[in-house]
C-alpha cells in the first residue's frame, strides 16, 4: 500500500464545529436520497440511505452529511418530529456509525417553496378543483409551495406560490426544534439547517427578488433572515447550546431574475445575495447561533452554481466562499467542483475549513481510502451528468419531466450501478462458470465484461477497432470532458487488473462461430441519415469529435443534449455556430437535468449563438443549408460546414434471443446511465 501524497496531508487534519472534533477536512455533503430517515414517502429508518452512509464513513470521510429531511414531509404531510419509532431505529444504529471515527450532522429543511419541482401530474392535480381536495391528504400542493410571497415556480407556471402565514412559520421553527432534540438523544453529532441555499425556502425569505411582505418577516436584512435565526435559536433552546447547528448558505446568488441565471464571468445586475449582502448576514447569521456555514452559489433560478455540470469551471464557488470566511468566525465548508488538491492548498492557507464534496460520493464510496493509498487511477469519477442521480429535466413548455420511479429514488450513479440500489445490483458469485464471448469493447461491452469477472466467469472481448470504448472514446473527445477521459481510463484499467481476455482488430461478423456459448452484442448504434438533397455533404457528429477538419462557419443539426455539446466546443473554440432543431426548445429530452440544460440555452443565449428552433432542415448545399420553419418559410442559414446531430439508430449483430443478450445502444438507444445499468443486470442474469 502506497502512503499519502502529501499534497492531500492538509486535508487530514482534524478541526472543530463548535465543541465537536471532526477526524479530518472532508464533507459529504448533503445529496436527495441519501436520506436516514426516508425521502417522499412515510418517514422511517431508511435501511439503504443507512447502508450508504455507513460504507461512505468507513472510507474515511470525517464528516457526513445524509440527505436532507423535511420537516414538513410534502408526502402524506408528516411531520418529522412526531414519529418516535425512526428515532429509536436510528439510536440503535448511530454506535455501529460512530465505530468509524467519523461524525454525522443530520440536515433538516424547512422545504422548498417556489422551487419544488412541479411534474404534469401535479399541474392535473393542482389545476383541478376536485382533485386538488381528493389529492390534499397526501399531496397539499397549496402548502408544500407556499413561499415567502406570491412567486411563480421554477419549474411550472400552473402552480404557483402563495404567501406562508406567521402562524406557519412558527410551526415550521418549532418542529426544527423538537426534531433536532430527537436527533440529538438518538446520538447524531449535530444538525445542518437547510437551507439560505439554493433558493429554498428559507433563502426565498432572504431574497429581494422573491421576498416582498412588508410584516417581520420582510424589508430589512434582518427581517429577511429572521426565519433562519430564529430556527436556529430554536434549536439551541431545546438542545443546549453546545449542540452543533451547521446552515447551508449560498454565499451570493448568482441570479438575474426568476428562472434567470448569471454564468461565470457575465456582467449583470443581482437580484438575490450579493457579497456586501452576504458579508452583513454572515455576521447575523453567526451571533444568532450558527456554528458552522457549508457554503455554494447559486439559486434554482441559477441552478449550475449549486450542481455544476461539466461545463461549470473547477473550484466554481471556492473564490467567493474564501471571502466570507474573511468575515465569520466559524468553520467555513466550500463546495462545488472542488480539486482535493486545491482544496488542501486552500485549507493548509487557513482561507475554508472543510472541504465540501457530493456526488463522488455516488460514484465511488471508497474514494478517499483509495486517495490516502495513492490509488488515484483505481477512483471511478464522477462525470456531472445528473443521469442517476438528481434528473430532474425542464423544457419549455414541460414541468419536471421525469419518471416517478427517478423522482421517488434520488442518489443513484449512472456510472455506479450498485449505489443507493444495492438490493437489485450486486456481485453474486456463479456456481457454474462460462466463457462469455462479448462482442463490442465500449462502454456497455466492458461493464459487462467488469461484472462477469467479478461473478467467476471468463468473459472474451472481440472489438473490431483498435482500441477499447467505442463511441464514447469520440465523447470524451470534446476539451472540456475531462471527466469522461478518466472515466474511460478507469474502465480500462479495470480491464487490465481484471486479467480481461481482448481480442482487439478482430470484426465478428457471424455469432454462428461461438455455436451454443453465451454471447452479449453490445456493438452499439448508428447514425441517423436524413434523406434530403445534399445531406452527404454533412459531417456526422462522431466524426467531428473524431477529428475531421470543419470550417469556420458551421450549422449543427440537431439540438439535443450532443449537438448542443458539439455547438458549445466550436463556440468555445472561436468559430461562428449556429444551430437548427425541430422542437420548440434546445435538449428537449428526458433524463437531462435543468442544471446541465439551463447552462447550455443560457451560454448560447449570453454569447449570441444562433438558435433555429421549430425549423427543419431541408437540402444541403455546399454554402448554406436550407431550413422549413414552423409557419411553412423556407430561409437559407449560410456556413461552410454542416453537422449531423440527428440521433442514433441501434446496430445488434443478431437477435436477442436463447443465449444472446443485447447491451447498450444496439438494443435500445439511451444514455450512459442505461448502457452501465443494463450492462450489469445483463451480466447478473448469465
Amino acid at each position: 500500500m502506497e502512503t499519502l501524497n502529501k499534497a492531500y496531508q492538509p486535508l487530514f487534519t482534524p478541526w472543530k464545529i463548535g465543541n465537536v472534533e471532526i477526524k479530518n477536512r472532508f464533507v459529504m455533503t448533503s445529496m436527495g436520497g441519501t436520506n436516514l430517515l426516508g425521502w417522499m414517502e412515510n418517514n422511517h429508518f431508511d435501511k439503504a440511505g443507512a447502508e450508504f452512509i455507513l460504507k461512505v464513513a468507513q472510507n474515511n470521510c470525517g464528516l457526513v452529511l445524509p440527505g436532507c429531511q423535511p420537516i414538513y414531509n410534502p408526502m402524506f404531510g408528516q411531520w418529522l418530529h412526531k414519529n418516535d419509532k425512526m428515532y429509536k431505529d436510528l439510536k440503535e444504529w448511530m454506535p455501529e456509525f460512530h465505530k468509524t471515527g467519523a461524525k454525522l450532522f443530520v440536515q433538516l429543511t424547512a422545504g422548498f417553496g417556489r422551487s419544488f419541482t412541479i411534474s404534469s401530474l401535479m399541474e392535473t392535480l393542482y389545476s383541478n378543483k376536485l382533485l386538488r381536495f381528493i389529492s390534499k391528504p397526501f399531496m397539499d400542493l397549496d402548502k408544500i409551495t407556499a413561499s415567502a410571497s406570491p412567486a411563480p415556480n421554477r419549474w411550472s407556471d400552473k402552480v404557483p406560490s402563495r404567501e406562508m402565514t406567521k402562524e406557519e412559520i412558527q410551526e415550521f421553527i418549532d418542529s426544527f426544534a423538537l426534531s433536532a432534540k430527537k436527533l440529538k438523544d438518538a446520538g447524531v453529532d449535530g444538525v445542518e439547517v437547510h437551507a439560505v441555499h439554493e433558493g429554498y425556502l428559507l433563502d426565498q425569505f432572504t431574497l429581494k427578488y422573491v421576498n416582498k411582505r412588508t410584516d417581520e418577516y420582510g424589508g430589512s436584512l434582518e427581517n429577511r433572515y429572521r426565519f433562519a435565526a430564529e430556527i436556529v435559536k430554536a434549536i439551541k433552546k431545546e438542545c443546549g447550546k453546545d449542540f452543533p447547528v451547521s446552515l447551508r448558505y449560498s454565499v451570493i446568488s448568482k441570479t438575474k431574475g426568476f428562472r434567470s441565471g448569471a454564468l461565470p464571468g457575465e456582467e449583470y445586475t443581482e437580484v438575490g445575495r450579493d457579497m456586501e449582502e452576504s458579508i452583513e448576514a454572515v455576521k447575523f447569521l453567526e451571533e444568532a447561533g450558527y456554528d458552522m456555514l457549508n457554503c455554494d452559489n447559486g439559486t434554482y433560478d441559477a441552478w449550475y452554481w449549486a450542481h455544476p455540470p461539466i461545463y461549470m469551471p473547477e473550484n466554481c464557488n471556492l473564490d467567493d466562499v474564501i471571502e466570507i470566511k474573511k468575515h465569520c468566525n466559524i468553520p467555513v465548508v466550500a463546495a462545488g467542483r472542488l480539486d482535493p488538491v486545491v482544496a488542501a492548498e486552500t485549507i493548509k492557507e487557513g482561507k475554508i475549513d472543510g472541504a465540501g464534496f457530493a456526488r463522488q460520493f455516488l460514484a465511488d464510496q471508497e474514494w478517499i481510502s483509495k486517495l490516502m493509498e495513492n490509488r488515484l487511477e483505481d477512483i471511478r469519477p464522477c462525470i456531472l451528468c445528473h443521469n442517476g442521480c438528481f434528473n430532474m429535466c425542464h423544457y419549455k413548455g414541460v414541468p419536471n419531466d421525469q419518471e416517478l420511479y427517478d423522482s421517488l429514488h434520488l442518489a443513484r450513479c449512472a456510472v455506479n450501478a450498485e449505489t443507493m440500489q444495492t438490493d437489485k445490483h450486486y456481485i453474486k458469485k456463479t456456481n457454474d462458470p462460462k466463457n462469455v464471448i462479448i462482442i463490442g469493447g465500449g462502454i456497455g461491452g466492458m461493464e459487462t465484461a467488469r461484472v462477469l469477472k467479478l461473478r467467476g466467469h471468463n468473459p472474451i472481448i472481440y472489438e473490431a477497432s483498435d482500441h477499447l470504448g467505442g463511441v464514447f472514446v469520440s465523447a470524451g473527445n470534446e476539451s472540456y470532458k475531462g471527466k469522461l477521459r478518466d472515466l474511460l481510463k478507469w474502465y480500462i484499467k479495470t480491464m487490465k487488473d481484471l486479467d480481461i481476455n481482448i481480442h482487439l482488430n478482430e470484426k465478428i461478423n457471424d455469432l454462428s462461430q461461438f455455436g451454443d456459448m453465451d454471447i452479449v452484442v453490445a456493438t452499439g448504434s448508428t447514425p441517423r441519415k436524413l434523406k434530403l438533397p445534399g445531406f452527404e455533404k454533412t459531417i456526422e457528429a462522431c466524426e467531428f469529435l473524431n477529428g475531421k477538419p470543419v470550417g469556420e462557419d458551421i450549422v449543427v443539426v440537431g439540438g439535443g443534449l450532443t449537438g448542443c455539446e458539439i455547438a458549445y466546443e466550436l463556440a468555445l473554440q472561436g468559430k461562428k455556430v449556429k444551430i437548427v432543431e425541430m422542437k420548440n426548445d434546445l435538449i428537449a429530452q428526458t433524463g437531462v437535468c435543468l442544471a446541465n440544460s439551463s447552462y447550455l440555452r443560457e451560454w448560447f443565449a449570453l454569447h449570441e449563438v444562433p438558435v433555429y428552433l421549430e425549423t427543419t432542415l431541408k437540402e444541403v448545399k455546399d454554402d448554406c443549408v436550407i431550413c422549413s420553419t414552423k409557419n411553412g418559410d423556407d430561409i437559407t442559414v449560410p456556413c461552410d460546414t454542416v453537422i449531423s446531430s440527428a440521433g442514433y439508430i441501434p446496430a445488434p449483430l443478431g437477435e436477442e434471443k436463447g443465449k444472446i443478450r443485447l447491451v447498450g445502444d444496439c438494443k435500445e438507444i439511451g444514455n450512459l446511465r442505461t448502457v452501465i445499468w443494463r450492462a450489469y443486470e445483463t451480466a447478473m442474469k448469465i
